[in-house]
Parts: structure tokens; C-alpha cells; sequence
């Protein structure tokens, strides 16, 4: 077994795969009853080709999950994944009798779907058609046809009627895209939706849009904008609205995380701790509220302690995997310049213990820092100090000066002008309106001619 797994990593290693050898804090069958839809073969899948400890009982999980469903290929794809890391594993064999008959049940549904469209079309009946194209869109995205599934969910939209069928058009849209990551078309089609809602249906979709959202910035690689969306989704609609997309304890995890690491203190502390709103989602993850905590009340080490903990768990998230060597090389850099402002110097003993591991430097991460231009101090390397930038009190008093001056010459000028106004008699006086009227942005008395 332990063969077999290490020539099954070395393969994902040559693919440029991220993997995982430590394990989570997540136990595998409790963490994927949060979702529904196709979303979980994805997840399921993501964690056996990723997680060391998991790989095993994630791909055979993926495998039931896939045979539940109709997508043959995806049970091709996880088998295939079994046979390298447990060969001898009976799930690890391909069940040739099931595959043959999903496949012509698919091909036979295709085509009895297709039919039953053709029908409506010629009945021209808008109703029967907008269910048509529906039915067989669903259909073809179970069986993994996305783009026919994305062209039969657009080919709804004509037939409409109410709001709320505008509303599942757009979501079977945002759905099909954000599994293709077609992160532009997820925002187009989310800006359709929010611009047709009505306020009866306002409410419940408010968390999709949001987190949908959050989502496709996210795959962009727009953090601020991400962590506003996700810190703004309505915490007291079902999770089941949302849960073919993300379950709450997700939405805390990537709302905190990307405010974390593109936000400073008194943003995080209004729109994280204080927002009663994102408070539900927060619950289900504590650890998230504590890291947030710890960096709003200046304990920096502590706040990466917290996310190196977790760092496993957000590695095995289909959304968060290739982003957190960023978001968390952020968050770190974020803290050690906090943790700078202070102090005029530090001792290099005193930043390793703060942020270095066991017997670890972080004299060349300073370096790196203060090259890029993200942190403005010195390395004295003789005396092992980290020096920051002194400020200038003579400038900064100079400067405060000129303001000064210009904020007292802007109000001088003002009360010369309403002098002038009162001496020329132009003033606009209650009860004496007659012979008086307005040009541009000047009172002009008539009587002058």
C-alpha cells in the first residue's frame, strides 16, 4: 500500500499537483454531507488526488459517489486513481456491466428528451418548451455535457415567465460555469439575475448571488472585492439554497481569509467581528472568528498559529487550493508590518520568535519584503537589528502647516465673497422674493436691469 501511494503522489507530483501530507481537522464523511449536487464528486475527487492521510477513502467515496450519478467519465477518472494507489482494493477494478448499461441509458435519455422537445416546439407551446429545454440541460449536465447543457439552459430564457424561472435560469447558468471556471460568464450571468429580482424573491436568492459571486472573484484572483461579496450573503436563508455551491462553514472560511488578507484592522473589526450578519456563518467556523481576533488586537503570531493549523483543510478546498500560497503570504506579510509600526528597531531573535519556526530565520523573507517595497525598514546585520524607516517630524510639521494655511485661505475667500453678496444687496432674504432670480449658480437681482 505504502508503494502504491507513493508512486500514485509522485505521478500527481509530475502533474504539478498540490500535495497534502499532513492530516485535516475535517473528518471525510461529515464534511461532505454539507453538499449536494456535483459538487461533491469534485470535492470527494480533489481530496484523493490531494491528501496524503485521506487519498484512499476520499477516491473510493468518489468512486460510490460517481456510480450514484451518470457521469461515466468521472467514474473512469477516480477508478483509474484507485488502481495507482491501491491496486488491490476491489473498488480499484472497473465494473464494466455497470458502465455499459449507464451508457446507453444516457444515450437513450438523450435521445427520448430530444424528442419530447421537438414535440413542444411544434406544439408551440412556451411552457412545455421552457421545461424541455430544462429537462434535457439537467440532464446533459449529470451526464457531464456541460457546454450542450450550458446551450439547452440558455435556450430557456425566451420562454419565461415569472420572475422566479428567470431567477433558475440564471442559476443553472451560474452553476454549469463556475464547474467549467468560466469565472467572466459566472459574474455576466450573475448580473442578469440581480438586476430582475423582485422582492418576494430578493431574499432567498440574496446568499447565492453573494456567494456565487465571491466564488467567481475569487477564481480571479480579486480578493478585497471576494471577501466584501462573501461578508455580505444573508446568513438566516437555509444553507440548503446554497449548499450545491458551498456550506457555511466555507463561506466564514473564505469571507475571513480574504478579508484577512485584504483589510486592515478597523475594516476587519466593522465588517467581520461587528457584522451581525456574517456572525452566523462565523459560528460554524470559531477558529476563523479567533484568527480575525488576534489580528484586530495586535497578537500576530498567534493569528498565523491559528491558520498554519488549518492550513491542510483549505489546501483540499476546490476553490481555496491554488490560492492559499497567496492569500496566506498576504496575511503574513500584512503582520509582520503591523507588528513593525510600533518600534523604531527590532531584534532579529525577537522577529524569528515571533515568526520564524523552531530554529528558522526570517531575515531573507524581511529582505524579499523590503525589495518589493511592501515593508520600509533596514537590516542592520552587524548589531542583528531590523531598523524601520524614521519619520520626519520636521516634514510631517511642514506639511500639516500647508494644510493649515489652505484650509484658512479656502474660508477666508468664502466670507470675502458672502461680504460682497451682502454689501451688492443680493442676498436671497425670506419674504422678499420678488424681482430676484437665479443664473447658473449666481443670485441676480432683476431691478439692476
Amino acid at each position: 500500500m505504502a508503494s502504491s501511494l507513493l508512486a500514485f503522489f509522485t505521478v500527481m507530483d509530475n502533474q504539478d499537483g498540490i500535495i497534502v501530507r499532513d492530516p485535516p481537522k475535517f473528518d471525510l464523511d461529515l464534511y461532505i454531507q454539507n453538499y449536494k449536487g456535483r459538487t461533491r464528486f469534485d470535492r470527494l475527487f480533489l481530496i484523493g488526488r490531494s491528501s496524503v492521510p485521506l487519498c484512499v477513502d476520499a477516491l473510493k467515496a468518489s468512486i460510490a459517489e460517481a456510480k450514484r450519478g451518470r457521469d461515466t467519465q468521472r467514474y473512469r477518472e477516480a477508478v483509474e486513481c484507485l488502481r495507482i494507489a491501491a491496486p488491490s482494493d476491489q473498488d480499484a477494478t472497473f465494473d464494466q456491466t455497470w458502465l455499459e448499461t449507464q451508457e446507453k441509458a444516457n444515450k437513450a435519455e438523450t435521445n427520448r428528451l430530444l424528442t419530447e422537445l421537438k414535440g413542444y416546439k411544434n406544439n408551440l407551446i412556451k411552457e412545455s418548451i421552457r421545461m424541455g429545454h430544462e429537462d434535457l440541460g439537467k440532464h446533459l449536465e449529470s451526464i457531464g455535457d456541460l457546454n450542450a447543457a450550458a446551450e439547452a439552459y440558455s435556450k430557456m430564457r425566451p420562454d419565461v415567465s415569472t420572475p422566479k424561472q428567470f431567477l433558475d435560469v440564471g442559476k443553472h447558468l451560474v452553476r454549469v460555469s463556475i464547474q467549467r471556471r468560466e469565472w467572466g460568464m459566472v459574474s455576466a450571468h450573475l448580473s442578469k439575475m440581480g438586476g430582475a429580482q423582485h422582492a418576494e424573491e430578493e431574499k432567498a436568492v440574496q446568499p447565492y448571488l453573494k456567494i456565487a459571486q465571491g466564488i467567481a472573484l475569487l477564481g480571479q484572483e480579486k480578493y478585497k472585492e471576494a471577501a466584501q461579496s462573501f461578508l455580505l450573503a444573508d446568513s438566516a436563508v437555509s444553507a440548503s439554497s446554497y449548499s450545491e455551491l458551498a456550506s457555511q462553514s466555507d463561506v466564514a472560511s473564505y469571507g475571513g481569509l480574504l478579508a484577512l488578507a485584504s483589510m486592515g484592522r478597523d475594516e476587519l473589526q466593522h465588517n467581520v467581528l461587528d457584522n451581525a450578519q456574517f456572525r452566523t456563518f462565523l459560528e460554524q467556523a470559531p477558529h476563523i472568528r479567533r484568527a480575525v481576533a488576534q489580528f484586530v488586537s495586535g497578537r500576530y503570531s498567534a493569528c498565523i498559529a491559528i491558520l498554519e493549523s488549518y492550513r491542510p483543510d483549505y489546501l483540499l478546498d476546490i476553490y481555496l487550493q491554488k490560492h492559499i500560497a497567496t492569500i496566506y503570504s498576504q496575511i503574513r506579510s500584512k503582520c509582520i508590518v503591523q507588528y513593525l509600526i510600533p518600534f523604531s528597531c527590532v531584534s532579529m531573535d525577537t522577529m524569528n520568535k515571533a515568526f520564524g519556526g523552531p530554529g528558522q530565520s526570517i531575515e531573507d523573507e524581511l529582505a524579499d519584503m523590503i525589495q518589493s517595497g511592501a515593508l520600509e525598514a533596514r537590516i542592520n546585520t552587524i548589531d542583528n537589528l531590523v531598523t524601520t524607516k524614521a519619520a520626519n517630524p520636521r516634514a510631517q510639521m511642514q506639511e500639516s502647516a500647508l494644510r493649515v494655511t489652505e484650509n484658512y485661505e479656502r474660508q477666508a475667500l468664502d466670507r470675502l465673497r458672502r461680504m460682497g453678496l451682502a454689501a451688492a444687496e443680493l442676498e436671497l432674504k425670506g419674504g422678499k422674493k420678488t424681482g430676484v432670480g437665479f443664473a447658473g449658480d449666481l443670485l441676480v437681482d432683476e431691478s439692476l436691469g
